[in-house]
């Protein structure tokens, strides 16, 4: 069974900041000074906000952030920052840290917040949630959030998915990538090597040494594949150029098969005939493209 999330964390997490619109309207007149309501929508002096020290994010990318700035000084901060009252006139950021940082930048004195009464554990789980659904965090960094949401808020990889809208093999595949030496995740942290060339990684002997080999010799995620499979000992046989002592010629039939088949995966297919039997091989170039297949399967995923 799939664990219910909290109200107002995880998808919740827009509800909470839409649900007080009117409010909004009938604080027009309010200039957010200290007095006004406990909770609800309204203005606050930029100062008053301070960022949470317990923030899982800790990296802004500068250039997207005058990007923002300049999008707020034009337009202003349309959304507004998520914010717990921890003193007088002291407010403490639960979601938006990056909006606060860009109006900033922006000269902005006034920002729209809206005012919640939450625990520190809420607090931490909220944060956690607005960096994946939000934040272009590495996979490394996703997977780590969703680690965080199982072992500190006992939620199952079924409810981490529902709470941050992805497909649970989204989840399955990006936590299995903590299963790396850490210089293997510092790798694909630091973008030297893609999540497709991490993956194909898992459970080989040395992936420190072959992820090394990965980027000195600047190897595609097919190439890095059958590296990975060769030192696990199952070599892929590759048929020969022109077709000497190469596959077997396959029938009309059974191209015209994996032609229907790769049309309605949207995928490579690939049969081969062995016998009676034989195997399909669906081959795939992106994480996304696996779980949309999975989707059309009615499957979860592994």
């Amino acid at each position: 069974m799939v664990k219910t999330p909290r109200k107002g964390l995880g998808k919740g997490l827009s509800a909470l900041l839409a649900d007080d619109r009117p409010a909004l309207q009938a604080d027009d007149t309010d200039t957010g000074a200290p007095g006004a309501a406990p909770s609800g929508r309204r203005l606050l002096p930029i100062e008053f906000l301070e960022r949470n020290a317990a923030q899982p994010r800790h990296r802004f990318d500068e250039t997207a952030l005058a990007e923002l700035a300049a999008s707020i000084k034009e337009k202003g901060l349309l959304q507004p920052i998520l914010v717990r009252e921890i003193g007088p006139n002291k407010y403490q950021i639960v979601a938006g840290e990056r909006r606060w940082r860009a109006s900033q930048k922006a000269g902005i004195h006034e920002v729209p917040v809206v005012v919640r009464d939450l625990t520190d554990a809420e607090v931490l789980e909220i944060a956690i949630i607005e960096n994946i659904q939000r934040q272009d965090l590495t996979a490394i960094e996703e997977a780590i959030a969703f680690k965080r949401l199982m072992e500190e808020f006992g939620h199952t990889q079924e409810a981490v998915a529902e709470i941050v809208g992805k497909s649970r093999s989204h989840v399955t595949n990006l936590m299995r990538l903590l299963g790396l030496p850490e210089k293997v995740q510092n790798m694909v942290d630091a973008g030297e090597i893609s999540m497709g060339h991490a993956r194909a990684l898992i459970g080989a002997d040395d992936p420190a040494g072959l992820a090394a080999r990965v980027v000195a010799e600047g190897l595609s995620v097919r190439q890095t594949e059958a590296l990975a499979n060769e030192a696990k000992g199952r070599v892929k046989r590759e048929p020969r150029p022109g077709g000497s002592g190469g596959a077997k010629k396959k029938d009309a039939d059974t191209v015209a098969l994996e032609k229907d088949l790769s049309a309605a995966t949207g995928l490579k297919v690939s049969i081969d005939h062995e016998g009676e039997g034989g195997r399909v091989v669906i081959a795939y170039e992106t994480l996304e493209e696996l779980d949309e297949l999975c989707s059309k399967l009615g499957v979860c995923g592994f």
